[in-house]
């Protein structure tokens, strides 16, 4: 089979289109032909080196990118009685998905609706299991809470500001043009500010009349932070879920008393779909909310697998405004 694997930590350029022996599903596995497999920066995380020390997200060389797919279940190993051959699945978290095949644990995958085309179930997969967690669970949004969402038009963004609406909350977002400005109304945000043009903590505080968010969900990283930080209420709750600008490597804690006494935490996706509960109940909100017309879906761009390297540059560039697939 063919995959995009890479030989060495580096840059787009160590993405490589390799011929592999197809897996075989051990116990408790499925064997999945991929349609479509999600880019995400986890990507670029792994392939630059910067999770090298990750027990969370092992990365041993040579390595198959990719950590989210969607597609048809080929075979079955043995005891798997969660899906069947034939079955439209998707699933994130297990890494593999440059390919194309990929061997899953038979609990993490998810059963597709009919109604659900694969493309937007990969979509909603990382990304939308992001978005989930960030507004039901390491915060939990509700009416007269408020928050702020930088990278708003980008695809986790998007979808965080319609999940944030659709829980009442009150949103703020920031983008870095005019046409992801538009981007951003159009899913709902109640503000946008223009962070190239706007100091966006002067903003923020003007909005709230001085008193901040409640939460800032903040994925473009080291540029930004200190400033999030600055943004909250007191005891408010800052979320670094991503690095676009560069990952955050420190915060001083009398920082974050100085801000208010506000929290920070950076979590990992896979501390909040540890279990299959969890995980399918985070799947069956988001095909519900795409099912019933309340959660748009935006595919920016789709790569074929043999492109892998210009789409890891093209989200590196921050020019996304939605999901990036490959076509597999």
């Amino acid at each position: 089979m063919k995959t995009i694997s890479i030989p060495a930590f580096g840059g787009p350029e160590q993405l490589q289109l390799m011929d592999m022996p197809q897996p075989r599903p051990a116990a408790g596995e499925a064997l999945v032909k991929l349609d479509y497999s999600g880019i995400n920066f986890i990507d670029v995380y792994m392939r630059s080196g910067h999770y090298a020390r990750s027990q969370t997200y092992k990365t041993p060389l040579p390595m198959t990118l990719g950590m989210e797919g969607a597609g048809t279940v080929a075979a079955l190993g043995a005891g798997v009685t969660d899906v069947k051959a034939g079955d439209r699945v998707a699933w994130c978290i297990v890494r593999g998905s440059y390919a194309e095949y990929a061997v899953v644990p038979a609990w993490k995958l998810v059963k597709v609706p009919p109604a659900v085309p694969l493309d937007i179930a990969a979509a909603l997969m990382l990304q939308g299991f992001t978005a989930h967690y960030l507004s039901h669970s390491a915060f939990a949004l509700a009416p007269g809470k408020s928050c702020l969402v930088h990278a708003a038009a980008g695809g986790v963004g998007q979808l965080l500001t319609q999940l944030a609406r659709l829980r009442g909350a009150m949103v703020i977002a920031t983008v870095g043009s005019r046409e992801k400005a538009e981007i951003a109304r159009s899913r709902g945000a109640d503000h946008v500010i223009l962070y190239r043009e706007t100091d966006f903590r002067e903003e923020v505080m003007k909005i709230t009349g001085g008193q901040g968010v409640d939460v800032v969900y903040d994925a473009v990283g080291k540029d930004t932070i200190r400033k999030s930080i600055r943004s909250l209420k007191r005891r408010g709750l800052c979320v670094n879920y991503g690095g676009a600008s560069g990952l955050v490597t420190t915060v001083e804690p009398l920082e974050l008393a100085e801000a208010g006494s506000v929290f920070f935490t950076r979590p990992h996706l896979a501390d909040y779909i540890a279990s299959a509960e969890e995980l399918r109940g985070r799947a069956d909100d988001l095909f519900a909310y795409h099912s019933a017309g309340k959660l748009n879906v935006a595919v920016d761009r789709e790569f074929p697998l043999a492109q892998a390297a210009d789409a890891h540059r093209y989200l590196e560039g921050r020019n996304t405004k939605g999901k990036l697939l490959l076509k597999i």
